[in-house]
């Protein structure tokens, strides 16, 4: 699976994904013009030292993501994750080779872009009175179901203790 971000602005929210992203062995897109430098201290600090770890990708912009993400992945399809999507993201059906695009914080991702795909537009439900959720906590929210439907692929199954043990062990 892949994360892609379309011109996002706030570096901690695109750092906080980048670790989810490492932790969940999830590729991730950005789409430019970003609202900062990869190299900013707020993006290492809030992904820590698993940035090295992460599959990053750079594209220009939209046309050169979808391009690229068509010829590497035939089979994947690109979720739009938006506030303006008839479908919940868990009637979706997420396959391995997906992709899950989520806009800026400040405007989501383009009604120009949306309307190519109204097939594969998701939302999260939430109250009317609140128009979004935090990028990176939307981001969590929808990988993991993605991940889920699909077993949690090459993930750790059971936690472990630090210093003692399950008495089921």
């Amino acid at each position: 699976m892949r994360i892609a971000l379309h011109q996002p602005e706030i570096p901690a929210n695109t750092g906080n994904i980048g670790r989810t992203c490492a932790a969940t062995g999830t590729g991730l897109d950005l789409i430019e013009p970003l609202g900062f430098r990869l190299s900013e201290k707020e993006i290492r600090r809030a992904g820590m030292d698993y940035w090295e770890q992460l599959d990053v990708r750079r594209h220009m912009n939209f046309a050169s993501f979808a391009e690229t993400f068509r010829r590497e992945h035939p089979q994947g399809r690109i979720w739009m994750a938006t506030t303006k999507a008839r479908r919940i993201y868990t009637e979706a059906d997420f396959l391995t080779e997906d992709c899950i695009l989520f806009g800026k914080e400040s405007a989501g991702i383009p009604e120009e872009i949306l309307t190519q795909y109204e097939e594969t537009c998701i939302r999260i439900p939430m109250g009317e009175q609140i128009r979004s959720l935090n990028l990176s906590n939307a981001v969590a929210i929808v990988l993991y179901e993605a991940l889920r439907q699909q077993g949690f692929p090459d993930m750790e199954k059971q936690g472990q203790l630090h210093y003692l043990t399950w008495s089921r062990e």
